[in-house]
């Protein structure tokens, strides 16, 4: 090969090794930041910190995020393949992947299982025992997921009569039980509503497109928890009376906005979604809290979804202060449920001043994968 061509390759050899990082290295200068290339002379270089530098330098790189974006898109258009957090199921229907792993990946709910910490029982027993010693009573709300009620849109085979999907969550209430825990079980109401009283056509009892309950679903659960409050006798029944208004609001999928794929909310317009806003009838006023309610609410975006989301006063909490005829307490963090509410509840223990009854909601996805598990909190500073 003659001398020249040997140049050429060799030149372009080189400017295809050093061309991208001395592009980052420029692009982060411009940008006013320390080129990442020099944390790889400010720490040892150990395996565990050349490790942590390769991972750090993937996830800055101009080149990866803007190549990893459109493959994204191009993947979508050619195979409809939407990426790791998300699962197509069947005539248009979405589903977030960790609630579909909860139930079809293997999992072990006895104690033995669980590293510390990590243990929903005893979180919820231990939990109990606390707020019991103050007087204040337990009810745990564990919400299905969607793919537990709607398994046959997600896969053709789950449709079959033979075959059926069981939830981990069915052993965890079990157990709860046996505990004396009270535990509301929504799956068999949804279910069986499911199949012998089906929504108005165009409507289901989950979004199509969103992790989430749809907006009359939220009152068929706000239903079932105040009827055994009832029946129990736990909490007086209040006289504040509240009406009902219908409205339609159009919800963008939490889902889609987890992918990153560019121009792929133009493939999934927004449901529109019908709702109850619970009205206070002497007022005409919308549902609001009252931190001295008797009542506690604790949980996650699906108490939050329809109540502080558009259109508001429309959500489990103001179905529930309706049935219970009087206001209720709450505090709620998305995707929280497991941990971080009764984290937030230790700071703010005087919210518990005058409090009956502590309703703690979470999806049961958050049973395996709950933000920070399921630590042991000291609520209370005995």
């Amino acid at each position: 090969m003659p001398r020249v061509y040997q140049i050429v390759f060799t030149g372009c050899f080189l400017t295809l090794i050093f061309a991208v990082p001395l592009t980052q290295v420029g692009i982060e200068i411009y940008e006013g930041q320390r080129p990442q290339v020099s944390e790889l002379f400010l720490h040892l270089p150990t395996e565990a910190n050349l490790r942590g530098f390769e991972s750090e330098v993937e996830d800055s790189s101009w080149f990866a995020q803007f190549l990893r974006l459109w493959m994204q898109y191009l993947r979508f258009e050619l195979l409809w393949d939407l990426g790791e957090k998300v699962l197509l199921g069947r005539d248009g229907w979405l589903f977030y992947r960790p609630d579909v792993q909860y139930l079809v990946e293997p999992y072990r709910l006895s104690e033995t299982h669980h590293a510390a910490g990590d243990d929903p029982f005893s979180a919820i027993t231990t939990f109990r025992d606390q707020l019991s010693r103050r007087g204040i009573r337990l009810m745990i709300v564990p919400i299905p997921g969607k793919a537990s009620i709607y398994p046959d849109k997600l896969t053709r085979r789950a449709a079959a009569p033979d075959r059926s999907i069981s939830s981990h969550t069915l052993e965890l209430i079990s157990r709860l039980k046996k505990a004396g825990v009270e535990v509301i079980d929504l799956f068999e109401p949804f279910r069986r509503l499911r199949e012998k009283q089906p929504m108005p056509s165009g409507q289901a009892y989950y979004l199509r497109q969103d992790t989430h309950w749809s907006g009359m679903t939220v009152s068929i659960a706000a239903g079932v928890v105040a009827q055994r409050i009832h029946n129990l006798g736990w909490v007086d029944r209040g006289s504040t009376q509240y009406d009902l208004k219908l409205v339609s609001v159009r919800r963008r999928s939490d889902i889609i906005r987890m992918v990153t794929v560019p121009g792929i909310e133009r493939h999934f317009p927004a449901e529109e979604v019908r709702c109850y806003q619970v009205v206070h009838r002497a007022s005409g006023k919308l549902y609001k809290d009252d931190p001295r309610s008797p009542v506690l609410v604790l949980g996650d975006s699906f108490l939050r979804i329809y109540q502080t989301d558009e259109p508001g006063s429309a959500g489990f909490i103001a179905h529930l202060a309706r049935m219970l005829k009087h206001p209720l307490a709450s505090i709620v963090n998305d995707g929280g449920a497991s941990t971080l509410v009764r984290q937030e509840l230790s700071r703010k223990v005087d919210v518990l001043r005058g409090k009956k009854l502590v309703i703690w909601e979470f999806v049961e996805r958050d049973i395996r994968f709950g933000v920070q598990g399921w630590k042991y909190v000291p609520v209370f500073a005995d």
